[in-house]
């Protein structure tokens, strides 16, 4: 067994590896140490997270086998036995949600409409980050106050830049969405705008309603479409979100961003009383709110931007689990429009999602991206030759297979931008590779050995939006599992993610080559180097993550990391000029990237070596002092 124990002791929280069934204390409060030799904090965390991404084998669900061991060993040395809350992975990881944990939906629609937030209080404001304003109404973060306010600013915003065209509204299966949804649609037809919704209130994807505003604008210069998407994506059943397309069928930039969210407040200040709204019913039939069928011109557009036809030919057996989303209505026709093998695992819309297997922190969240959540799909791996997951807003996708489980989301999107660009003739020949800072470097040298240039961007897939729009980029995809490419012919498909172009992606790339794509990334491991990586978190100050998103690459004094001569240091994204937020070190096989979190204290460290293990590690130690070092200089230390 090995396993990592966050363990509470009178001395405070220790951690222990469990290796091979043995205790190795790695890091107590005031000192480092371990049988045979020191190992400090940070590869504490580094084994944290490496657990936490499935990179070392997860907490199993039987500890009992040496819990007698462990708590003698505790004991002898006079320390507090094992406890079961000090898992470092919640005990409900990987199983089903139990009813004690569900949301009270009733009580989080009441609130949604009972509580008004506080506009003088910074927490309960309308905050847009880089997928818009997400929050919770038991916390007053996401209230009717907050759309009515956010969809009133949007009215504003659309009138003051010319865009008269229809709103294309998704949403997904978050208990909050269709309150807010109703709630957006009062306020739109107030205003006198035409807003397109999903025919019988069901739900609609975040890149079906980019491929809605794009198709409607294709050939227009006035009466241009935009969109809102209402959802928090694969946040826990509690949450709602909300955020905002403009007519380049994208995320909003933050320069539109910061106009809406600034306007959002003002009105929300001054109390939703006073904007005009019209109730529901009545908006119904107002003429403005005009119900669509996204599904059919979404699904019987597939063909031109994945090869349908080769994957309907093979007859591979396709799984699919829409983890009670937005995509669920889309699978279906879509299957039998094209003749497809493909059996979706599980329809069932719940807004407590009570089907859904645990996260790692105990939590509901349906992301596709996690073992934990996605456990239910890849046991079922051996019943298809490739199956696949999306989140809520399906904007993500999980790519589950037959030789490894669940992919890393790096290794799929290596894999699949290779396939693509041998594969996609129709493509400019300069179309280059889009990656935001944090994705592999892998993709770099592919990218060398194809020919292709790369576009490396900040974080965030609203820097892939002009790129995709103009076809010069045919590929756009970032770490967290999120992706778009182009159509066949080199045209635009998508400018926001696109979940379930990637899981048919999967497919086509299965049906064409007979191996899975965690068999073509291990090609690209032979040819390329095996690649390690990792995330972790690292506390730090409002003044520290203050100064780190400022950084200078002046302000590192460190020339080398890990024992190779830096290459370059990075405060500015090299494919667009853009400010990263942070920093990135690159050597010629690693490179370590820290970022400010924008809603805790701490930092990330996202670090890649193709040494080793050993040498991740060191990239990781040498981040921490790196970063440190700089905030030493900035007089923060």
């Amino acid at each position: 067994m090995n396993a990592l124990y966050a363990v509470n002791s009178d001395n405070g929280k220790i951690w222990w590896w469990i290796r091979d069934n043995h205790p190795c204390l790695i890091y107590r409060r005031g000192g480092c140490i371990s049988p045979g030799r020191d190992v400090d904090i940070i590869r504490a965390r580094a084994i944290l997270s490496a657990i936490f991404s499935h990179n070392l084998p997860r907490f199993p669900a039987r500890a009992r086998s040496v819990r007698g061991k462990v708590d003698n060993y505790f004991t002898c040395r006079g320390l507090m036995p094992m406890t079961e809350g000090t898992m470092s992975v919640n005990e409900l990881a990987g199983k089903i949600a139990p009813r004690s944990i569900l949301a009270n939906i009733p009580r989080l629609v009441a609130s949604y409409y009972a509580s008004a937030p506080d506009a003088s209080d910074p927490a309960e404001r309308v905050v847009f980050g880089t997928s818009g304003h997400r929050g919770s109404s038991l916390k007053n973060t996401f209230n009717e106050a907050h759309i009515i306010s956010i969809c009133r600013a949007i009215c504003e915003y659309r009138k003051a830049n010319g865009i008269s065209g229809p709103l294309f509204i998704g949403m997904d299966t978050h208990a909050l969405s269709e309150a807010a949804l109703m709630t957006a649609l009062e306020v739109f037809a107030a205003a006198r705008l035409t807003a397109m919704v999903q025919r019988n209130f069901r739900y609609t994807p975040t890149p079906v309603i980019s491929h809605a505003i794009l198709v409607y604008n294709r050939g227009r210069k006035n009466g241009l479409a935009d969109g809102i998407i209402i959802s928090p994506s694969h946040n826990p059943p509690e949450d709602g979100g909300i955020k905002y397309n403009p007519p380049h069928g994208g995320p909003a930039d933050t320069g539109t961003t910061a106009i809406i969210e600034k306007r959002a407040n003002e009105l929300l200040a001054a109390g939703t009383g006073r904007i005009t709204r019209i109730p529901f019913e009545k908006a119904m039939k107002s003429g403005y709110i005009c119900e669509y069928d996204y599904v059919y011109p979404y699904i019987s557009d597939l063909v031109n931007v994945v090869d349908i036809d080769i994957i309907k030919r093979s007859g591979i057996r396709m799984g699919v689990d829409p983890l009670g989303g937005a995509a669920v209505d889309f699978w279906a026709p879509l299957a039998e429009l094209q003749g497809l093998s493909l059996q979706v695992v599980n329809t069932i819309v719940d807004p407590t999602f009570s089907f859904m297997t645990v996260d790692k922190d105990g939590k509901i969240r349906m992301d596709c991206s996690s073992p934990y959540a996605m456990e239910s799909l890849v046991g079922l791996k051996e019943r298809f030759d490739i199956a696949f997951g999306n989140d809520t807003d399906a904007d993500r996708h999980g790519i589950v297979t037959k030789s490894e489980g669940l992919m890393n989301p790096n290794h799929f999107l290596a894999a699949a931008a290779r396939f693509l660009f041998e594969n996609r003739p129709g493509w400019k020949k300069e179309a280059a590779i889009g990656k935001t800072i944090v994705t592999t470097a892998l993709i770099d040298r592919l990218a060398a050995a194809l020919g292709r240039r790369i576009f490396e961007v900040p974080v965030g897939f609203k820097w892939f939006v002009a790129g995709l729009l103009s076809g010069d980029y045919g590929f756009g995809g970032e770490e967290s599992a999120g992706a778009s490419f182009l159509r066949k012919d080199g045209a635009v498909w998508t400018t926001d993610k696109d979940g379930i172009i990637m899981g048919l992606l999967a497919a086509e790339m299965t049906a064409k080559t007979g191996r899975d794509p965690a068999e073509l990334y291990r090609e690209l491991e032979n040819r390329f180097g095996a690649s390690f990586s990792i995330r972790i978190d690292a506390p730090a100050t409002a003044e520290q993550k203050k100064a780190l998103k400022n950084l200078s690459p002046e302000m590192v004094a460190a020339r080398e990391l890990a024992g190779e001569p830096l290459l370059s240091c990075l405060t500015r994204a090299p494919g667009n000029d853009a400010g990263i937020g942070g920093l990135k070190v690159v050597t010629a096989n690693g490179w370590f990237a820290a970022r400010p979190s924008g809603t805790e204290d701490i930092y990330k460290i996202y670090a890649e070596s193709f040494v080793g293990e050993g040498h991740l590690e060191r990239i990781v130690q040498e981040a921490v002092a790196i970063v440190d070092g700089a905030f030493t200089g900035a007089g923060l230390r």
